[in-house]
């Protein structure tokens, strides 16, 4: 089994490893991350459900500081945080539940289901408050029992969840492996015969989607080729193999061209609360052509992108990278004269975006209490 020191260095080589952008991607970056917190929670040290979370906010809060543009690493943390607290929030509640409702009497001597139920049966209408089921409640049965999930003491012990918590972890880690087979099942709700598609950039959801319905569907791919890092020509390189009909085109033809697509479909790095993307740069001017058109924008991004934090400051996202591709430096005269900037990500705005495809949703893996780690 791994030990304390086996894990400790598994959590600093995954941060150098972030630091010197040798894991990219946020699939990559995701799977890296789950792997490592099931290390965590199966191998660390821990009776209590507190000092579990704890270990898991303190190797998170390492590994964003390593890359904070990578926001699928906070994303995966914040997910296995939800699982934790799901798991030991049911087994706390459905034992104090049954505790309580087994022992709970009144003067007559009924328990409080009975109580609730001879209430029901005397007092209420069928249409009255006060004669509402204690089964139909809004509330759910642990909270009338005062069993509440934000209340939850998480110093407890003798609470035996580290199987789940791991069988649980490993199922996050099997829903990214077969995410992209998800979204492509998907594929030929979307995608028609003899259609026109734009796509911006290299996205490997985009391209397994796109290989889908291309079994069965005849249409043709525009590729934006994506200016300095022309990852459109390796996007239209492999769909053009798997039988595609492809054509690349240059950043500055896309407004041009967009009045002849039918649809934009294309990637993201991350989703925004608010909607907006982290995409490849070059996004928001296809985006923004689409819209002028009337041109549907659909996104395929996998659960693991959909981030709870707001674009405040949407500088914050991007980052700059080395500007040699858009100027090099044997332009030593021109370059003294100017100022170069080469963002590597666009910001997409939620009212450029017309639907999004994806695995499952966001609400059922977040745990509020995680927005910030």
């Amino acid at each position: 089994m791994t030990g304390p020191r086996d894990l400790n260095s598994q959590i600093e080589s995954l941060i150098n490893r972030l630091r010197r952008r040798q894991v990219v991607g946020s699939w990559s970056v995701s799977l890296e991350t789950a792997l490592l917190l099931r290390q965590v929670v199966s191998t660390s040290r821990w009776n209590q459900v507190g000092t579990l979370i704890n270990l898991v906010k303190d190797v998170g809060r390492r590994l964003v500081l390593a890359q904070p543009r990578e926001l699928a690493v906070g994303n995966i943390v914040r997910r296995v945080l939800r699982l934790i607290r799901e798991v030991y929030n049911s087994e706390v509640g459905t034992t104090a539940a049954f505790h309580k409702a087994s022992t709970a009497e009144s003067g007559n001597g009924k328990s409080i289901f009975q109580q609730t139920r001879t209430h029901d049966l005397h007092d209420g209408s069928a249409g009255s408050s006060t004669g509402t089921n204690f089964f139909s409640s809004s509330s759910s049965m642990i909270n009338l029992l005062n069993v509440k999930s934000a209340s939850m003491d998480y110093n407890r012990k003798n609470f035996n969840i580290l199987h789940s918590d791991t069988y649980h972890v490993l199922e996050m880690i099997n829903e990214l492996e077969i995410m992209y087979a998800n979204i492509a099942d998907q594929a030929m709700e979307h995608i028609h015969s003899n259609e026109i598609i734009m796509t911006v950039g290299k996205s490997h959801t985009v391209e397994v989607f796109l290989k889908t319905a291309a079994k069965k569907r005849k249409f043709t791919v525009v590729v934006a080729e994506t200016s300095p890092t022309y990852l459109g020509h390796q996007m239209a390189l492999s769909l053009s193999q798997a039988g595609i009909d492809t054509t690349v085109i240059s950043d500055s033809a896309i407004f041009a061209v967009m009045s002849r697509v039918n649809k934009v479909i294309m990637g993201t790095h991350a989703v925004l609360a608010n909607g907006g993307l982290i995409s490849v740069s070059g996004a928001q001017m296809v985006a923004t052509a689409a819209k002028h058109h009337s041109t549907p924008v659909v996104v395929c991004t996998g659960l693991y992108k959909l981030s709870p934090l707001y674009p405040y400051d949407e500088d914050s996202f991007n980052d700059l990278v080395a500007p040699d591709p858009v100027l090099s430096f044997e332009e030593g005269e021109l370059i003294d004269k100017v100022t170069l900037l080469n963002p590597y990500y666009d910001y997409v705005s939620p009212e450029l975006v017309n639907l999004f495809i994806t695995n499952t949703l966001i609400n059922e893996n977040y745990d509020p209490e995680d927005t910030v780690i």
